[in-house]
Parts: C-alpha cells; sequence; structure tokens
C-alpha cells in the first residue's frame, strides 16, 4: 500500500502476511532507482516482504516533483536533494516498518545511499545493488557528500555491493575504492548496469540475478540471530 512519511514524502509499505504481531521485528529500507517508485517496486516490496518475512518501506527519492522519464533530467534533480534530506526519508521509512531490527537494499541511485546510510545506526546490514560511487558528470550539489567520505564517517563492514563486471557506472579504479573502504564486494563479471531488480530490462541477467537475490539474502541473514556488526 502506499503511505506519506511524516515529511511528506510518498512511499510503499508491504507487510507479510497473515498481519505479523504487535513487536515483529524484522524490517527492510529499500531504495529504488533514479525512475523513482512504480508498479515495479509496489510488485517487488511485495515480494520481499512474503518471501522474507519481512515489513518492507521504499520512499520516493524525487517527492513532490513532476519528473520525466529521463535520467539526465533526473539526475540534475538529485543534485537540489541534500544528503540530510535523503537520510531523513531514510529514518522515517525504517520508522515506518515499526520494527527494531533493520537492513537496508538500494537499487542504482539507491545503492549510493545504501553507502550512505551506513553512516546510521539502526541499519545491521546493507546491500548496494550496482551503486555508483563517483557524482555524476555535474558533481555534487549543495549539502552532498562524497560516497567515499559518507563510508570513512560509517560503519562500511555493514555493506555489500553486488555489481556487474561490465557496468560503466562503476568502474574497476571504483570497485577498488570500495573494497579500500572495508565494503565487501561481489562481481559478475559479465553482468551490466541494472542486471538484478528488473527483468524487463536489457541488461537483466536471470541467472546472475537468481545469485544475487541469495547473496543479499544471505548477507542481511533474515530470520536468524540479531544481526551483528
Amino acid at each position: 500500500m502506499r503511505i506519506t512519511l511524516p515529511s511528506g514524502t510518498p512511499a510503499i509499505l508491504a507487510r507479510p502476511r497473515p498481519q505479523p504481531p504487535a513487536g515483529f521485528e524484522h524490517g527492510l529500507v529499500l531504495l529504488p532507482d533514479v525512475f523513482g517508485l512504480r508498479p515495479l517496486y509496489d510488485d517487488l516490496c511485495e515480494q520481499l516482504s512474503q518471501r522474507w518475512g519481512l515489513v518492507v518501506c521504499a520512499p520516493e527519492p524525487f517527492p513532490g516533483r513532476d519528473l520525466p522519464p529521463d535520467v539526465p533530467a533526473r539526475l540534475a534533480v538529485s543534485r537540489e536533494i541534500p544528503d540530510a534530506d535523503r537520510l531523513r526519508d531514510i529514518s522515517e521509512a525504517a520508522d515506518a516498518t515499526g520494527c527494531a531490527r533493520l537492513a537496508l537494499i538500494g537499487f542504482c541511485q539507491g545503492g549510493t545511499y545504501a553507502y550512505h546510510a551506513s553512516r546510521l545506526d539502526r541499519f545491521a546490514r546493507l546491500v548496494a545493488f550496482y551503486g555508483p560511487v563517483r557524482p555524476p558528470e555535474a558533481g555534487l550539489g549543495p549539502g552532498q557528500t562524497r560516497v567515499l567520505d559518507a563510508l570513512a564517517e560509517g560503519r562500511p563492514g555493514r555493506v555489500l555491493a553486488l555489481l556487474g563486471g561490465s557496468d560503466p557506472l562503476v568502474p574497476e579504479d571504483d570497485v577498488a575504492a570500495l573494497e579500500r573502504a572495508g565494503v565487501s564486494v561481489m562481481r559478475y563479471p559479465q553482468a551490466g548496469h541494472g542486471f538484478v531488480h528488473d527483468p524487463d530490462r536489457p541488461t537483466h541477467r536471470a541467472a546472475d540475478a537468481a545469485d544475487a537475490w541469495r547473496r543479499c539474502e544471505d548477507w542481511l541473514r533474515l530470520g536468524r540471530a540479531p544481526l551483528g556488526r
């Protein structure tokens, strides 16, 4: 279902069935790609909620903006949104789950903000699916921090990056920088950008996607002992 966070940002909220009892512990924040919330994410949140037994909340990355389905236009608007606003919505999405034990996953631009969210103590594990490390050509906007600086301030050991070996948005030098920062990295040599979350994308690779989902679930340790550092 769709909800509105206290900030006014729209979000998707999916609960496992049957309705979890009061005090249910397991929540997941999901950060969409640059195209934002759409039916793909309604379906994905519902699927993950039922498959993994989680309350899932996904906030809209461009609240209050009517944007075309154009990547350069959306990246330009991204420069106008300070990290503090993104992290506020991530925290409010975590609150919306009502859960004490929280994890986070993000795709593409959402993967970039998964790195940033390592600064928030409340997420025990985070997974960045092909999150770019370097800023776009236009550079960072006011109130925005480089990914590597954010990781240096956060807990990179909690982060798993699942990357395509042929992804031009995450070149070899950036992969090496993530590893030096303490992020765990898994690369799929033949995969490009966006190979997991959208089966309709031409870059989707079913076998690699299935393996990446398994590794994601294992990293998050869903349904097991409390997540550690």
